[in-house]
């Protein structure tokens, strides 16, 4: 998206046409209009009658244009900026080790959150915040990757749901999306659709992302819109896809205001920081080591205290103690201390670094003409720390969420790569703890506040006037809808494109902006993820955790054994004193009230399952029980869902190709990346397969014989041992049916390759293999390539 006139100069005039351009103001569902009343619970707004006069000629006919929707006078702009998988207390503005000035700032001029609430898990939290709704009501009960078939976990978001996107741009607002979007199903993701579920189809104007849960932030997995896309520089060359989608968001936005300065614009703005992979630029890591040799007993406690200090939480607040899933750093050997300092050094530099990269544009917001009147909600986190590195914190991410862990050894060896392309870090365990502060538990873990509890700070220049205040009524990210529909009275529609709409389960927080002793707007919320569950109810809260996040294979399976725990959250803000045995008849009263939530929201079924989930058979583009599939040139970037799982079985891989001169080479296919995967190419004349395995142990079969010039066809068989998931096998390689190459492969990935990409022809994002460089495009010819499925 290139502009012909720089944006900025166009701005220039954008302050004389701001004020020349007002739309009409409104408090009510319709409003008065030269043709009319308008009703806005209606969208789309059916298009006025003709008001002009139609003659024989023109000469006696009048003409009319027809007035285009516009959204109520004074409605503002609305920029929602979500980080990805920070803690309470991780960042420096709620009393956290890691700085970030830009929010710093924000808070200064706006008003910070302390009782701001997630779902405790990515996906679940954004579809909330879209729709409004809580996320089992909107299909989104947990994450897509786990999705099964019931209406409240198939994580395709229905049509009774709409999104913010979709209802301001029906009401005249510019809309965009920036970043990650985890709320199209990985297997919608491919070249077929469906489309109504990707953010162009949600609502959004614009959109230039990620469709997953995370990416490589140097080699990410890019759409602009619906189509594929690949970065416009080399890791080697400075890129990070942080600062390419903030260029992005501020081009689109300077570019919006150049033209129609009247038009308000929303901007959801989506970094995958700081989420797993964490990687951070070299300069960005740097500035923090040794700032975490002391240990993560003791920045927590010194996040505490700076949190009292600060006023973040209340001043008789208790720091709940470590739990026992938390080794004492003092515990640790050497060994230990320096890989997992160098770790959170990695964090902190990406977390930082996003941070920074947000600053470029809040102030790009800033020199909008209308930036007073511009409505900013910064959330930290769609849910707290993450724990999802293990116990020893990891180098390939995709590895150890597939359960295997990396010998401490050998993950020291990439010491000083950490960070970079070439590793995919997450932290360990005891970070995460550290990082919700002063809160007990973690990411997924939706029973305590350490899952669901986060930071956010809300601007509004031209309506708050309580310049660095503090808010502490419970509040949801359900709630931010309401609000901004309220901010911009605007009502909930009652019916989208022909569909009738679910009520929004939030309600406005509005009144919280001019006074922080404003009456409570949320009373109760019921919270549930991977079955660990809560009920809050009026100051109180009762809780169970149920499953573990670093544990996929952990699945309980009886609910009724579980035990249920109670806080009184008026006196006691970090569920320090469970008062169950106190209050039996609380307890109860609780429960029942959970039971009554779960039903009035479609929790049920519960479902304690993480990898039987996973490995589930999700939807595809094609029949399910295809077994030969038929590729050709060109056909890149396809999801891994919906590219043909050779996984656990028997399968050959088959290629009709040419070759011009003996120099030709390539990728034939490949599928996955860096983390784990394979790749059939020609190199050096000579046929290759090669199987990543988690970059643990890499497999490579080379054909003895050189490929002839000219046509010939070529195949991988790969014969699997079965016994089992993620077993070995025998490969072979042929050319024009004469074996060629023949090798084993110990052990085969189970589950997922990771987060890249299927394709034919070259090897799009990170390299499955390290034996040749991006993206290795087949310089020859391939006519077809054909998978069977034994």
């Amino acid at each position: 998206m290139k502009s012909l006139i720089s944006p900025k100069l166009l701005l220039i005039l954008a302050v004389f046409l701001f004020s020349c351009n007002q739309s009409q103001k409104t408090d009510s569902v319709t409003e008065k209009t030269d043709s009319g009343e308008l009703d806005r619970t209606i969208l789309p707004i059916p298009e006025p009658p003709f008001g002009g006069k139609i003659g024989e000629t023109y000469k006696d006919s009048k003409e009319e244009w027809p007035k285009l929707v516009t959204p109520p006078q004074g409605a503002p702009n609305v920029i929602i900026i979500l980080l990805d998988d920070v803690g309470f207390g991780q960042v420096s503005t709620f009393g956290g080790p890691v700085p970030t000035p830009e929010l710093d700032k924000l808070a200064a001029n706006g008003l910070k959150y302390n009782r701001f609430h997630t779902t405790a898990i990515c996906g679940p939290s954004r579809a909330a915040l879209l729709t409004g709704r809580n996320h089992h009501n909107a299909g989104s009960g947990f994450l897509a990757e786990w999705a099964t078939g019931y209406p409240s976990y198939n994580c395709m978001i229905p049509k009774t749901t709409a999104t913010s996107g979709r209802i301001l741009k029906g009401n005249g607002y510019s809309t965009s999306w920036f970043g990650k979007n985890h709320n199209t199903p990985d297997w919608e993701t491919s070249v077929t659709g469906p489309f109504d579920r990707w953010p162009t189809g949600l609502g959004f104007d614009y959109f230039y992302g990620f469709n997953a849960g995370e990416t490589h932030q140097y080699y990410p997995v890019l759409f602009e819109n619906t189509k594929a896309v690949e970065p416009d520089k080399s890791p080697e060359q400075g890129y990070h896809f942080m600062t390419d989608m903030t260029d992005r968001a501020i081009n689109w936005l300077e570019y919006s205001k150049s033209v129609a300065p009247q038009k308000p614009v929303m901007l959801y703005f989506a970094p995958g920081a700081a989420h797993a992979p964490h990687h951070a630029p070299k300069e960005w890591r740097d500035k923090f080591k040794g700032q975490f040799d002391k240990g993560w007993d003791v920045v927590r406690q010194e996040t505490y205290e700076r949190q009292l200090k600060m006023g973040i939480i209340p001043p008789k607040t208790k720091l709940t103690p470590r739990p026992d899933w938390v080794t004492p750093w003092d515990k640790l050997s050497a060994d230990q201390k320096k890989l997992f300092a160098r770790l959170m050094e990695n964090y902190a530099g990406y977390l930082s670094f996003a941070d920074h990269e947000t600053g470029r544009l809040l102030e790009a917001i800033s020199k909008l003409p209308d930036a007073d009147n511009t409505l900013i909600f910064y959330i930290v986190g769609d849910n707290g720390a993450s724990s999802e590195g293990g116990m020893e914190g990891t180098v390939n991410e995709i590895k150890a969420l597939s359960g295997i862990s990396t010998p401490l050894a050998d993950n020291l060896k990439h010491l000083d790569e950490i960070g970079g392309p070439n590793t995919e870090p997450h932290y360990p365990v005891g970070w995460a703890w550290a990082g919700n502060a002063p809160f007990q538990w973690v990411k997924q873990v939706a029973s305590h506040f350490g899952g669901s509890r986060n930071p956010m700070v809300v601007s509004w220049p031209k309506v708050i006037k309580d310049k660095g205040g503090m808010r502490s009524q419970f509040v949801h990210l359900i709630d931010v809808l309401p609000t901004i529909l309220d901010a911009s009275h605007l009502p909930s529609p009652k019916s989208v494109d022909g569909v009738e709409q679910k009520p929004m389960d939030g309600v406005s927080f509005l009144s919280t902006f001019a006074d922080k002793n404003a009456k409570p707007v949320r009373t109760r919320q019921y919270f549930e993820i991977f079955s660990n569950r809560a009920i809050y109810d009026n100051g109180w809260v009762a809780a169970t955790q149920h499953t573990f996040p670093w544990r996929q294979d952990f699945a309980p399976g009886n609910w009724d054994k579980d035990k249920w725990e109670l806080y009184n959250i008026d006196e006691d803000y970090s569920e320090s004193v469970d008062l169950a045995k106190k209050y039996p008849e609380k307890l109860k009263e609780l429960k029942a009230i959970f039971d009554e939530e779960a039903k009035k929201y479609n929790v049920y079924p519960l479902d304690d399952r993480g990898t039987g989930r996973l490995i589930s058979p999700k939807p595809t583009p094609s029949d399910p029980k295809r077994k030969h599939f038929t590729f050709y040139a060109g056909a890149t970037r396809l999801a891994e869902t919906a590219s043909p799982n050779t996984k656990n079985k028997s399968h050959s891989i088959t290629a009709e190709i040419e070759l011009k001169s003996k120099s030709d080479s390539g990728i034939i296919v490949a599928s996955g990346g860096s983390s784990a995967g394979f790749a059939l190419y020609v190199q050096n004349g000579k046929l290759v397969y090669h199987y990543n395995y988690f970059d643990d142990a890499r497999y490579v079969i080379t054909s003895k014989e050189s490929l002839p010039v000219g046509k010939s066809t070529v195949r991988f068989d790969f014969a699997y041992d079965g016994g089992g998931t993620g077993k070995g096998g025998t490969g072979k390689l042929y050319i024009n049916d004469k074996l060629v190459g023949e090798g084993r492969i110990d052990k085969t990935v189970a589950a997922r390759f990771g987060i890249d990409t299927f394709g034919i022809g070259e090897d799009s994002g990170s390299p499955v293999a390290n034996s040749y460089k991006l993206p290795f495009k087949f310089t020859g010819i391939i006519d077809k390539v054909e998978i069977d499925l034994k």
